[in-house]
């Protein structure tokens, strides 16, 4: 959500666990004074780091990680603005926990939760992209009235508790932590300020944690199941062209294992090629296994050939393919109106963003249930669930949800 400090959040992860080294940090600090931006620091650094990623300069992809004591932390930003809901579905796709950011200030809270509130889409596109861990970083306590106010942190609570609850998250295994990522009060260590707040604790099927700020709630996110067993799918989310080294996509592995000398395809544009080097974290790897986020350096192909939204496949196991149309089933979220054969919103599949039309709304099913309701449908509005054949306005590389759900599910605006 817009304003809810989310820059400034990841900026000081960064710049406390991460790969920024002091020369950046003292350039950007002597920027940021010299423009008067000084109380933006944090913030600054990621806009920097933006800045630079959006010149297409090829930033050491090394800045949007920070480490915890036990993980490496890959940061997918999703910015609030609405025009970047689109990234933040691709990003999300991608991610195997959401920190969901609301801002305790008077008003900005109530802003970001309203029926059209961003605070609620994000949570609400991240559960059904598949994103089941979620941390809640309640930001901003020192601008509360009074400052580091435990009331106003416990409504909070209890308002974002009730709401992510009707989307589908259990609130008893969602940590909530009071922060300040500008003062950085519970983001690495226990805040003075607030000796009301006892600690968080989640209760899952796994067992249960507990810790006092935001840096040990990530620490207690349960990797996911990595399907290894399965054929190579990698999204491609960039290509960079690095000098003297060559082409190389960037993405997460989802399934399967992806390693030097693999001929790759990359499906829908069927462009055939080996594969030289893997590398993560500056590391060249022997294999890659699903939940990396890796570069990789291909033969004989050109960056202009390459696009994100792109996917990598195994040539001589199970390889992706284009689709030219495919069956879904569809649930309108928050749809003005009613939506009929024909109609051709933006598509957002794992890292791809593709016009498709409803070609045609077959039948309208139970959410629940996935029992049919209704055959052949005039319309569909807010809250339906239906089966709809789409046609991608160009090929779009889409799975079967059951064989692999990261290419499987989609959001539509």
């Amino acid at each position: 959500h817009v304003d809810s400090g989310k820059s400034t959040t990841t900026g000081h992860l960064i710049y406390k666990c991460g790969g920024i080294d002091k020369r950046t940090i003292e350039k950007f600090e002597k920027e940021a004074q010299e423009m008067g931006k000084g109380s933006f620091k944090y913030a600054w650094v990621l806009d920097k780091l933006k800045a630079e990623r959006e010149r297409g300069i090829t930033i050491d992809i090394a800045l949007w990680k920070f480490e915890t004591a036990k993980y490496y932390v890959t940061i997918i930003d999703a910015p609030g603005h609405r025009d970047f809901i689109k990234n933040m579905i691709t990003g999300t796709s991608q991610a195997d926990c959401a920190v969901l950011i609301v801002a305790a200030g008077t008003g900005e809270f109530e802003a970001g939760i309203s029926k059209n509130g961003q605070t609620r889409e994000h949570a609400l596109l991240a559960f059904t992209l598949g994103v089941k861990q979620l941390i809640v970083g309640v930001n901003k306590m020192d601008s509360t009235e009074p400052p580091y106010s435990e009331p106003r942190f416990e409504e909070i609570k209890k308002e974002v508790s009730s709401y992510i609850k009707k989307i589908g998250y259990n609130p008893a295994a969602v940590a909530f932590v009071p922060i300040s990522g500008w003062h950085g009060d519970n983001m690495l260590e226990p805040s003075t300020k607030m000796p009301w707040f006892k600690g968080w604790q989640v209760e899952r099927k796994e067992g249960k944690a507990e810790g006092k700020c935001l840096i040990e709630a990530l620490d207690a996110i349960l990797p996911p199941a990595r399907p290894t067993d399965k054929a190579l799918r990698l999204p491609l989310q960039d290509v960079y062209k690095i000098g003297g080294i060559g082409t190389v996509p960037v993405g997460r592995v989802e399934t399967g294992i992806l390693k030097p000398g693999t001929i790759v395809v990359f499906a829908p544009a069927n462009i055939t090629t080996e594969v030289k080097s893997v590398e993560m974290h500056h590391e060249a790897l022997q294999e890659a296994v699903p939940g990396d986020n890796v570069g990789f350096n291909v033969k004989n192909v050109s960056v202009k050939e390459l696009r994100r939204g792109y996917v990598a496949g195994d040539s001589k196991n199970n390889p992706p393919k284009g689709a030219a149309d495919f069956t879904a089933q569809v649930i309108v979220l928050n749809h003005p109106g009613q939506i009929s054969n024909g109609y051709t919103p933006v598509l957002d599949c794992h890292t791809a963003h593709i016009a498709c039309k409803f070609a045609e709304i077959k039948e309208k099913v139970d959410r629940r249930t996935g029992k049919s309701t209704e055959e052949n449908p005039k319309s569909i509005k807010s809250g339906d669930a239906a089966i709809v054949n789409l046609v991608p306005s160009k090929p779009l590389c889409v799975e079967s949800f059951q064989e692999f759900p990261p290419l499987g599910r989609f959001a539509v605006r």
